[in-house]
């Protein structure tokens, strides 16, 4: 992993940057819900994870994917662009950005109640203010998929 020490005074700059343009969201209450074991959940990533076959992410974009709750991890490839991603613990386990095979051993378990039918990747090198009115989209597709947990894995 790229430490800030890493990159030159402008990239570092540059990160920094994006750091401070975080939008204020205050402080969030405590939401009530029902009990791990009976919540359905859903992942949403910056991953850059999509289907095969899917278009894949260009550089900057704010758009997402929806990736079906059936696919088979082999039919999941990345389209992430940034010249500081690693893509090494993603080739040996997909696991370890879109934990799905890991939400449906909870499931078998009982930790969980169900996994979503639907879940979705951004690529997660694009402006953090230009994903909000798609991240408003998907919080609607959320919540008709009756979705009442998401596993966020930022990438």
């Amino acid at each position: 992993m790229a430490r800030l020490t890493d990159f030159s005074a402008s990239e570092q700059k540059h990160h920094l940057d994006k750091i401070r343009d975080l939008p204020d969201f205050g402080g969030t209450p405590f939401a009530a819900g029902p009990l791990l074991r009976d919540r359905r959940v859903a992942i949403v990533t910056t991953s850059g994870v999509h289907v095969r076959g899917d278009r894949p992410f260009e550089i900057g974009a704010t758009d997402y994917r929806v990736i079906p709750g059936e696919t088979p991890a082999g039919d999941l490839i990345m389209s992430h662009s940034s010249v500081n991603f690693d893509r090494s613990g993603f080739q040996e386990d997909i696991n370890v950005v879109f934990p799905l095979g890991r939400l449906r051993e909870l499931k078998a378990d009982g930790a969980i109640g169900a996994v979503s039918d639907f879940h979705y990747a951004f690529m997660g090198a694009a402006p953090i203010r230009a994903l909000e009115p798609k991240a408003r989209e998907l919080a609607a597709l959320l919540k008709k998929d009756r979705v009442d947990a998401v596993l966020l894995t930022p990438v």
